[in-house]
């Protein structure tokens, strides 16, 4: 193993390790640290300072192998790095089966749109809460689709790092293949059967996403273990109300984060916006493709033929954005931003003309640009923060979005009873689409130019050799046993 150590301007200590069999990255903390590797190539970083915090960061990287353990004041855990393949493939392909299952089911009531509004003898404004309610609860929480879709898109970014993008990417081709399968078969069901037999089919092949949640398991395995002085001293005390409600939604809604990272707090708001008007327009489709005299097998396809064009698109664009251009100059928010202008836009096009062939080419481009959007939506998201917040991050995020998917797709039906026209439902979303996207490119800009600026005014650090300590740093090697090359084993203290 190699070590480099290098001086920062603050007088602490920028410190890099590498090891032959591993290339993860992972960051060192402003306070005393430990590092060692043995000769099963498990690293073990520990903590000595107890009253260290997450946030002081000291910008140097560790790159370290399959495991490390960090003890913080007595309570030491397990952290696993990514392994970039192996059962994480496994893992992706069970990821894809369940937004296959979950995040496209919605989509497909639209089928099934005109069959309920006749049963109940409902306006538009009340039928439109069937799948809005159902797609809120898949995101804000509830039984069923929550628990399958969170779960498995969190695995999933513990599994990969360097593969992330293209992760993501190929999971969400999932969604693309329900987007595609579903609609045909909901209308091959209706046909058959009504409405009520064709939920009961559908409801037995959602149960395959138990057999994708028995399949996944921890990355490597560990699992965090408190120390026995830490849990005796958590019987011993009782902490105070407002102590423990602050670390609830610190760990599990990330408030902390939406308030200290301003990335993370506009994109928040970006999706937030957005889905007010991104996802209604795939339960108006075919409303608005029967009400224009086409028939339910022709509105039936028009779905089909946006799922193929995302089963196509998507893993295209899961390839484009795994490149190291795309990597090293982190601009995923420009390209989520920019695909969700045209996104927002391209819902003008279907008012243009009612005939097949305008319907088509709005699909096309709708389905093209949903295709980026969906498979930027969550690398985004691990791009503006660390990965071991992105489960509490996520889920912050999926209440706040919850919110205005409920509200969607009444307040369009609302429009249409007022109005009796589809044409301004589409309308409304592509503004409040087109507006959230030039809000994120314009947040993200005045940002990189806020750090642009920090960066410019900050003083440059002292022109010191790399293997030059500060006075109130040691530094010691200690061979390991069996170690042929430098020495496996570094202590450095900064005080």
């Amino acid at each position: 193993m190699r070590q480099t150590a290098e001086p920062g301007g603050d007088g602490m200590v920028s410190i890099t390790g590498v090891s032959n069999s591993c290339q993860d990255p992972v960051t060192w903390r402003k306070h005393s640290v430990t590092w060692s590797a043995g000769e099963d190539g498990t690293g073990v970083a520990k903590d000595f300072d107890p009253e260290d915090r997450e946030d002081d960061d000291i910008g140097g990287t560790l790159i370290i192998p399959h495991s490390a353990t960090v003890e913080r004041g007595g309570c030491s855990s397990t952290q696993q790095v990514a392994p970039d393949g192996g059962w994480g493939w496994v893992v992706l392909i069970a990821t894809s089966v369940v937004l296959a299952l979950t995040v496209a089911f919605p989509s497909c009531l639209g089928i099934f749109y005109t069959e309920l509004q006749t049963e109940f003898e409902a306006s538009n404004t009340e039928t439109s809460w069937v799948p809005s309610i159902m797609t809120a609860t898949l995101h804000a929480g509830g039984l069923g689709f929550c628990f399958c879709f969170q779960p498995a898109v969190t695995m999933m970014g513990h599994y990969f790092v360097r593969r992330r993008a293209f992760a993501n990417a190929m999971s969400s081709t999932g969604t693309a293949i329900g987007l595609s399968v579903l609609p045909l078969l909901s209308h091959f069901l209706l046909s058959q059967l009504d409405w009520r037999g064709s939920f009961l089919v559908l409801g037995a092949i959602l149960l395959n996403c138990c057999v994708c949640g028995a399949i996944m398991r921890p990355v490597g395995g560990g699992r965090g273990v408190a120390s026995t002085r830490r849990q005796q001293e958590a019987k011993g005390s009782t902490p105070a109300a407002r102590g423990v409600l602050k670390d609830f939604l610190r760990k599990y809604l990330a408030f902390d984060l939406f308030c200290s990272n301003k990335r993370y707090r506009a994109y928040a708001l970006c999706v937030t916006w957005m889905m007010l008007g991104f996802l209604v327009p795939l339960v108006y489709l075919v409303p608005y493709a029967t009400s224009q005299g086409l028939g339910h097998g022709q509105a039936a396809l028009l779905l089909a033929i946006l799922g193929f064009v995302n089963i196509f698109i998507r893993p295209l664009a899961g390839l484009l954005f795994a490149l190291p251009w795309f990597r090293d100059r982190h601009v995923f928010a420009y390209v989520f931003a920019v695909a969700l202008l045209i996104n927002g836009l391209s819902n003008c096009i279907c008012c243009l003309g009612t005939s097949f062939g305008t319907l088509l080419a709005y699909v096309l481009v709708f389905g093209v640009s949903i295709s980026v959007v969906g498979s930027l939506i969550f690398t985004v998201l691990m791009d503006v923060i660390e990965m071991s917040r992105f489960p509490a991050a996520l889920g912050l995020l999926t209440m706040m979005e919850s919110a205005t998917i409920l509200v969607g797709p009444p307040l369009a039906g609302l429009l249409v009873d007022r109005t009796g026209q589809y044409t301004y439902v589409f309308y409304a979303c592509a503004g409040s689409v087109s507006l959230s996207a030039i809000y994120l490119m314009v947040s993200f800009y005045w940002l990189d130019r806020e750090g642009d600026a920090a960066v410019k005014g900050r003083s440059p650090p002292p022109s010191n050799p790399p293997a030059a300590f500060p006075s109130h740093c040691e530094y010691s090697d200690v061979p390991a046993k069996g170690d042929k090359g430098p020495a496996a084993e570094m202590h450095v203290t900064s005080v």
